[in-house]
């Protein structure tokens, strides 16, 4: 059975306190940039807006926290829970299937997870065709952001 949802969870072990972690992540995006890959961020951006959508649009509504509704460069903020140290981006670039980037910090470990919804077989080729950059991008973002 083909599957519906595809996702990447990483488990990275928290290198710095977990308000420090979380307070990294509440800044993301924008002026902070994404930790790491931030220029493959800006040329997904750029395709994007090639394609017709929204593109990098480099920026965030409030610079020091993750608001519910609120654009971080061409994601949107769904979810925040402060005392739970947990957020959920959705992604608004142009895409085969919907994309949610998801943190959580917990006591010792940084839970980040990465859901793509395909839309179609295309959106299943697409997932396949480049888990293998997301792997190592998504990998590397979280190791960095637990280092706080």
């Amino acid at each position: 059975m083909v599957p519906q949802v595809f996702v990447e969870n990483f488990h990275v072990p928290l290198k710095g306190e977990p308000e420090v972690v979380w307070n990294k992540i509440n800044k993301i995006g924008g002026d902070s940039g994404w930790y790491f890959g931030t220029a493959l961020w800006k040329v997904r951006g750029l395709v994007d807006r090639l394609m017709g959508g929204v593109g990098y649009r480099k920026g965030r509504e409030n610079k020091a926290r993750l608001v519910q509704g609120h654009q971080v460069d061409f994601w949107r903020v769904v979810a925040v829970d402060e005392k739970m140290m947990w957020t959920k981006l959705k992604a608004e670039m142009l895409l085969p299937g919907e994309v949610c980037l998801e943190w959580e910090v917990g006591h010792k470990v940084l839970h980040q997870k990465l859901e793509f919804k395909p839309f179609g077989w295309y959106g299943r080729y697409y997932w396949y065709l480049v888990k293998p950059l997301h792997h190592l991008i998504f990998k590397q973002m979280a190791k960095k952001i637990a280092r706080g």
